[in-house]
């Protein structure tokens, strides 16, 4: 049986603020908390991409690509085994 709606229900094709408040925002931003953000997602393990320079100078095209956080951050929750001695 299928659920009838009662009232009109949009389609969500446009956003409700404006690019110049959304803009604002942005650069009210400091650019330390993406990377504090990014850091605090990554150490609960969630699947963060960061956008760094591109190493290959040849992709004059590509000046950034974006690649995997555990490609250039070690894992934070990493902890070295003890070394067992022999008794």
């Amino acid at each position: 049986m299928v659920k009838r709606s009662s009232g009109y229900t949009s389609q969500g094709k446009y956003k409700n603020v404006s690019r110049k408040w959304l803009k604002l925002v942005k650069r009210e931003r400091d650019p330390g908390e993406r990377l504090d953000n990014q850091w605090k997602a990554f150490s609960a393990g969630k699947n963060v991409i960061l956008t760094v320079p591109n190493f290959n100078k040849e992709e004059t095209n590509k000046r950034f690509v974006r690649v995997p956080a555990n490609h250039h951050w070690k894992d934070p929750n990493y902890k070295p085994k003890k070394a067992s001695s022999p008794e």
